[in-house]
């Protein structure tokens, strides 16, 4: 488990999940009156974006899936 969860992206990966996961927050706190649901999802996805970049790893690339940052 310690490998798979071991860093594998590197500054400008690290940056572009960090901002995807705020954009994701950011969507999440707009959608919340229009659907509650929605919002959760949002919020759920934009946290493990925000894991992703402060980790410095990406689920995509630990199950072997080549990205391109």
């Amino acid at each position: 488990m310690r490998e798979f969860l071991a860093p594998n992206i590197g500054t400008a990966g690290r940056l572009v999940r960090g901002l995807m996961g705020l954009a994701l927050l950011v969507g999440a706190v707009i959608s919340f009156r229009q659907s509650v649901w929605l919002a959760l999802v949002l919020a759920g996805a934009g946290v493990f974006g925000l894991f992703e970049a402060f980790r410095g790893w990406c689920l995509m690339r630990a199950c072997g899936i080549r990205t391109k940052l």
